[in-house]
C-alpha cells in the first residue's frame, strides 16, 4: 500500500482554507490525528478523498509550504475579518468559473465584431451620485414605474436582470458553486462581484440572498462597472456610513449610486410620511419601490427622517429579522425548473451566445457542456427551446 508523505502544516492549512475544524476531519478520517503528528502518512486514495473533502487542489499537498491564496480580483469587502482575508474555495472557484465564461464571451464578441460598450469605465468616484444613477438607469433601461407595478419581488428582480442583459451585461445569479448543489454559497462571505470588460462585463450575484438583497447587489455592481473596476463587493445599504480603510470610498460611492438608482431621493421624499409608524411605513415603501426594507431605512436617513442613531438601531433590528427569515426559507428548501434557473445562473445572453456558437460549429459540444454546466445535447436543445431559439437551432432564423 503506497503512502504519501505530506507535511502536517499543509493538512492544517487545507482545513483552515475549507473552513472546517480539524475535529470534523478526524471524524471522517480516523487516522487524521496521526497524519498531523507525522506518525502515519495517508495512502494515495486517502489523500485524494481528503483533498475532495477540503476542496483542495490535489497538487497543493506536494508543495514545500502552504501557498498564500488571494482573490484574483480586488476585494472591497469589510476588512478586519480573518475569513474575509482568506477567500474560501467556494468564492475562488466561482470567480475562476466566471472569468472563464467572460473570457469565452469576450473572444466570441471579438469574432462577431461586436463594438465595445461605452459606459464601462465612464465614471469616477468623484462623479455626482444622482446624475450617475440617472445615466445608469437610462443606459440599462431600468423602468422605475414598471418595477413598482411588478406583482412580486421576483418579478421586479427578473425585470432588472433582463434590462441589464439587453444592455450587454452578463448577469449570473446562483446560490451554489457551478452546478454542484453540495457547495452552497454563503452571503456572510460575499453577496456579489463584478468583472469589468468593455465587451463582456459580468456581474455575479449570490443567489442565496433575498430577492431584494440581490436587487441592491445588482445595482451596486453596475456602479462598479461604470467605474470600470472589477472586485468582490460589500453591497449593503448601511455600509457607506461605516468608516473603513482600503476600498471604503469606492464602496460608499457604489452604495450611494445603487440606492439612488433604485429609490431616487426626490421621489422618495414625496412618498415618505414621517408621521407614520416606522415599521408600517418601512413595509409600505418596500412594497412600493420593490426594494429591501434596509434600503428604505437608508433612504429615510438620507431624507432626514431618521437620526443616524435611530437609523442604526432600526437597521440592526431589521437585519436580524431578515436573517432569521432567510434562514427559515433556506431550511424549507425547494427546487425549481432546471431550464428556467439555468438561464439565470449563466446569464441568458451568455447561454444564447454559447448555443449559437455551438450550432454554427465555432464551439464544440464539450466546450458548451463545460460553460453552461450540462452533460448532453438534449439538454442544450431543451434550453434553446426555452430561450426561443428553436428555429435557429434547427437551421433557420430566430
Amino acid at each position: 500500500m503506497t503512502r504519501v508523505p505530506v507535511k502536517p502544516e499543509l493538512l492544517r492549512w487545507a482545513c483552515e482554507r475549507a473552513g472546517k475544524p480539524e475535529s470534523a476531519l478526524a471524524e471522517k478520517f480516523a487516522a487524521f490525528p496521526d497524519w498531523l503528528t507525522g506518525e502515519k502518512a495517508p495512502t494515495f486514495k486517502q489523500l485524494e478523498d481528503f483533498a475532495k473533502a477540503t476542496r483542495t487542489p490535489f497538487g497543493f499537498f506536494f508543495l514545500p509550504e502552504p501557498p498564500v491564496e488571494k482573490s484574483p480580483i480586488p476585494d472591497f469587502r469589510t476588512v478586519g475579518s480573518e475569513r474575509l482575508q482568506h477567500p474560501s474555495p467556494d468564492l475562488l472557484d466561482t470567480i475562476y468559473l466566471c472569468q472563464q465564461r467572460q473570457d469565452w464571451y469576450r473572444q466570441n464578441a471579438l469574432v462577431l465584431g461586436e463594438p465595445p460598450l461605452d459606459f464601462i469605465g465612464s465614471a469616477t468616484v468623484q462623479s455626482e451620485v444622482i446624475a450617475t444613477a440617472a445615466r445608469i438607469r437610462q443606459a440599462v433601461g431600468f423602468d422605475l414605474d414598471a418595477r413598482a407595478e411588478a406583482s412580486t419581488f421576483i418579478d421586479a428582480l427578473r425585470m432588472m436582470i433582463d434590462a441589464a442583459d439587453q444592455a450587454g451585461v452578463l448577469v449570473m445569479v446562483s446560490g451554489i458553486v457551478g452546478h454542484n448543489s453540495h457547495r452552497p454559497l454563503d452571503t456572510a462571505e460575499f453577496r456579489g462581484f463584478a468583472l469589468s470588460d468593455d465587451r463582456a462585463p459580468l456581474i455575479f450575484i449570490n443567489g442565496t440572498d433575498t430577492k431584494s438583497g440581490q436587487m441592491f447587489t445588482l445595482a451596486h455592481e453596475l456602479a462598479h462597472l461604470w467605474l470600470g473596476e472589477s472586485g468582490v463587493s460589500d453591497a449593503t445599504a448601511a455600509s457607506s456610513y461605516a468608516p473603513r480603510a482600503g476600498g471604503a470610498s469606492v464602496e460608499r460611492w457604489c452604495n450611494a449610486v445603487a440606492a439612488e438608482m433604485l429609490v431616487p431621493l426626490d421621489g422618495f421624499r414625496q412618498a415618505y410620511s414621517r408621521r407614520a409608524d416606522l415599521r408600517t411605513e418601512m413595509q409600505r415603501l418596500s412594497r412600493q419601490y420593490k426594494v429591501s426594507t434596509l434600503v428604505v431605512l437608508r433612504r429615510m436617513l438620507d431624507a432626514g427622517g431618521l437620526s443616524r442613531e435611530a437609523f442604526q438601531a432600526a437597521f440592526d433590528a431589521e437585519l436580524q429579522r431578515l436573517r432569521a427569515e432567510l434562514a427559515k426559507r433556506k431550511a424549507a428548501g425547494g427546487g425549481g425548473d432546471y431550464y428556467a434557473t439555468t438561464s439565470v445562473r449563466v446569464s441568458e445572453r451568455f447561454a444564447r451566445a454559447v448555443l449559437a456558437s455551438t450550432w454554427e460549429g465555432r464551439s464544440t459540444f464539450t466546450e458548451a457542456f463545460r460553460l453552461i454546466g450540462c452533460r448532453n445535447v438534449k439538454t442544450l436543445e431543451s434550453l434553446g427551446d426555452r430561450l426561443g431559439m428553436t428555429a435557429y437551432l434547427r437551421g433557420g432564423a430566430v
